[in-house]
């Protein structure tokens, strides 16, 4: 096959590109508001199906866990099939999980439903970050990846807000899940109008070894910090306890050696290895951490502590979302300008840190526009964290491994926000406990063991009871913030060792720069040197 074509096609222009990525979008931003549509619905879901603060937890937990076992095996499966057909596939999952999750009576049916979900939520997410990289070179990806920073924002901020007032509305709950389906069409239409790319066919050979250990071993280890420590299930220091690490481990290990020796294996080794890529998805866990684990159960502090209605939580929630959109919008802009990226993610990490760590200063009497200030500093660190890390590691690899890359670093952030909210969820049902447990004592009100804080139903407690409960959730809630704080520091450790490449101005690695043995400025400099090429895929687009 000769590397030098007779004829270069012309590389897409501002238009073709927004053209293409107008269905792309519709589709992320559905899946970002079906992830946050629920948050200020879930107190009034709890009460209503009878749920307790753990099964608040893994409602989140369910759909961020088949989110992040999934997400790898679709960025494979976009390397080796039709990217096109594929995101379509997923938003066809996407609305029978919606629909699943709107008629759900009971909460082992929801977590099924979300489940469902995830499994969707792992394909938009894949495809999306995959799509973009076959269509455009790194050095202008930074503005594209900030549009969709910007989707990302508004959908987050949408969707508390929408679901408040959902939930606030006759519609009830129900319809924070059925209001998702027709967007979901709307997206699916639109994908197929406005996505022409072409699929160039390859050998195919899906890794299903590789698929199951993995999806095992994580769910094994998840399960586990989910349920660790509380008094009705097993200790931290048990043989239940020792029986699941245990296996989590042999699991994930005997994965590593699936995936050194398989053909196509679903988590390359040889990308994930890369020192950019190694650093970036430490920095991503760090940062799912922080996201889902500490902003899950923002919502959960505006309604319980602070006694407002799930409308009135999704209004106050929009600080730390116009923090993000500022963030991933300004820096993306900037970067794409400049070439220049590690500054960001530096900058990103410092205020992700200083504004969890000032949330975790909050408790049930803190003025809301202090609350409102450190939110709006930790969604800019967010901001600008998030989808610069996938630039930097799409920076590294060719086009053909953009989309096993790109999952890989949102996989693992998935599992680190479903770690962080599994064991952050008990970290706050354990403090709501004690703290609820002390104050009822000190009314001189009488507790059964063990029982205060299990339920989240404050609505027909009584009304010294309430308040108590109310103070417990508010003070616990910065144990939280703190705790998501001390992991940031590890994504700010990483991102201080990443070494700053060039953004290349081309969408592929050009054959004789990655032939050669030079540094990776003198790599930049080639590329920068080489006329504008594309991929298959890209010249299909184009035309």
């Amino acid at each position: 096959m000769s590397s030098q074509p007779a004829a270069p096609p012309l590389a897409m222009t501002h238009r073709q590109i927004m053209e293409a990525l107008t269905g792309l979008l519709a589709a992320f931003f559905t899946a970002i508001l079906s992830s946050t549509i629920v948050a200020n619905a879930l107190p009034t879901i709890m009460s209503d199906l009878h749920g307790t603060q753990t099964d608040f937890a893994w409602v989140i937990t369910a759909a961020l866990l088949a989110n992040a076992v999934t997400t790898p095996i679709w960025g494979k499966l976009s390397d080796l099939f039709n990217k096109k057909i594929l995101v379509q596939l997923s938003i066809v999952i996407f609305v029978a999980g919606s629909v699943m999750a709107g008629l759900s009576e009971t909460i082992p049916l929801l977590l099924t439903a979300r489940v469902i979900q995830g499994v969707a939520m792992g394909g938009l997410t894949a495809l999306a970050q995959a799509i973009i990289g076959t269509m455009i070179p790194p050095r202008d990806r930074g503005k594209y990846s900030g549009y969709m920073g910007a989707v990302m924002a508004v959908g987050t901020a949408g969707g508390p807000l929408l679901g408040g007032f959902i939930v606030d509305s006759p519609l009830g709950w129900r319809w924070t899940f059925f209001v998702c389906v027709p967007l979901a069409v709307v997206a699916l239409i639109l994908l197929q109008i406005t996505l022409k790319i072409e699929h160039i066919k390859r050998h195919v050979k899906i890794d299903w070894l590789g698929s199951i250990l993995l999806t095992s071993g994580v769910s094994l280890l998840l399960i586990w910090v989910s349920f660790a420590g509380n008094p009705a299930y097993y200790d931290w220091v048990s043989w239940q306890s020792a029986a699941m690490v245990g296996g989590g481990v042999v699991l994930l290990a005997l994965l590593v050696l699936v995936e050194s020796k398989v053909e196509q294996p679903i988590i390359p080794l040889k990308i994930i290895s890369e020192r950019t890529t190694a650093l970036a998805i430490i920095a991503s866990v760090a940062v799912g951490i922080a996201m889902f684990g500490s902003t899950t159960f923002l919502g959960q502090y505006f309604q319980v502590a602070r006694g407002a209605t799930p409308t009135e939580a999704g209004l106050l929630t929009l600080p730390m979302i116009a923090g993000n959109l500022t963030g991933s919008v300004v820096s993306g802009l900037l970067i794409s300008r400049t070439g220049k990226w590690k500054g960001y993610l530096i900058g990103g990490s410092i205020l992700l840190i200083g504004g969890l760590g000032l949330a975790g200063t909050m408790d049930h009497t803190t003025e809301l526009w202090q609350a409102g200030i450190f939110t709006a500093i930790l969604g800019l660190g967010l901001g600008m964290l998030m989808q610069n890390l996938v630039l930097a590691v799409q920076n590294t690899v060719r086009a053909s491994d953009i989309g096993s890359a790109s999952a890989s670093v949102a996989f693992f952030r998935s599992v680190g926000g479903a770690i962080g909210v599994s064991v952050l969820g008990a970290v706050l049902s354990r403090r709501v406990s004690e703290l609820a447990t002390q104050g009822l004592a000190a009314a001189g009100i009488p507790v059964a063991g063990g029982s205060a804080g299990a339920s989240m139903d404050l609505v027909d407690m009584p009304a010294p009871v309430r308040e108590i409960m109310r103070a417990a959730y508010g003070d616990a809630t910065a144990e939280v913030f703190l705790i998501s704080a001390g992991v940031a520091v590890i994504a700010l450790i990483s991102v201080l060792f990443i070494k700053e490449r060039p953004l290349r101005r081309t969408v592929d690695i050009q054959p004789e720069v990655q032939a050669g043995a030079g540094t990776a400025a003198e790599a930049g400099a080639a590329e920068s040197a080489t006329a504008e090429s594309t991929t298959p895929e890209l010249a299909s687009a184009s035309r």
